[in-house]
């Protein structure tokens, strides 16, 4: 069988998810079994984007099949060993099951099966947030800086129910969760814990790579500290490119 692997993210008109992105693909293939072979295009991680991309994901998906197949086969480079034995796998890189991954990611993959037909099966893997073990990455960050009150901020969905993750990954970190396009807000939290008596609060970002939204949310931090000046402020780094996020999706490919 060949297989290859395709990262997913949503895509940015930013610079640097994006090559965060490329340094996570090269962590995620260096992790392929040694028979493996990318250098001879049969097994190769890529990565691609949702949105703020030249070209629609179910098209970036059909340049990839081209580019990690040999053989040219019904208009696509596909290697072909058996039917159904050449297998993509796309591991949606996102940490709410909101509408993207819910409904258009499906949408797209559906297009790009349909124009590869039945000479490679394209795999859904589950998206990175229902990883279990997300969790230790985020306490890893949570022991690095001290503080007396956390507030984990996700971007928030317009997907109903979608925030019950975050509330139940906050919950389960023992911190309050806020969100940046959806109340609560982080503003109203801050408010909260200082009400409270709370003098240092800890923002952790529920985002995977530093970009624009994350520089909008440390200088919504410093415009607290204007408000607040008696309470003492720190922000935490994103997930970024890891070895043990690569481990993690990697799980997520093996299942």
């Amino acid at each position: 069988m060949s297989s290859a692997y395709l990262l997913l993210s949503h895509g940015s008109r930013d610079r640097r998810p994006e090559i965060a992105m490329q340094q996570l693909a090269r962590l995620v293939c260096n992790k392929l079994p040694k028979n493996h072979n990318p250098v001879n295009n049969q097994h190769l991680v890529g990565i691609a984007a949702l949105e703020m991309s030249s070209q629609p994901l179910h098209e970036q998906i059909q340049q990839f099949v081209q580019r990690a197949f040999g053989d040219t086969c019904g208009g696509l480079r596909l290697r072909r060993i058996s039917q159904n034995e050449n297998r993509l796998k796309i591991i949606p890189l996102f940490l709410l099951p909101g509408v993207h991954v819910m409904t258009d990611i499906p949408a797209e993959v559906a297009l790009a099966q349909q124009a590869t037909g039945e000479d490679i099966i394209i795999e859904l893997q589950p998206y990175l947030g229902s990883h279990p073990n997300l969790e230790k990455l985020l306490l890893k960050q949570i022991a690095a800086i001290k503080a007396e009150a956390w507030i984990l901020l996700a971007h928030g969905s317009r997907r109903p129910g979608s925030q019950e993750t975050v509330e139940a990954m906050a919950a389960s970190l023992g911190i309050m969760a806020a969100y940046w396009a959806n109340p609560p807000s982080l503003e109203s939290r801050v408010k909260e814990l200082v009400a409270a008596g709370y003098r240092e609060i800890a923002i952790l970002p529920y985002f995977l790579f530093a970009g624009g939204i994350t520089d909008a949310i440390a200088a919504s931090i410093e415009e607290l500290k204007l408000q607040f000046s008696a309470v003492n402020f720190q922000l935490a780094e994103p997930l970024g490119a890891s070895a043990e996020l690569a481990e993690l999706i990697w799980d997520l490919i093996d299942r």
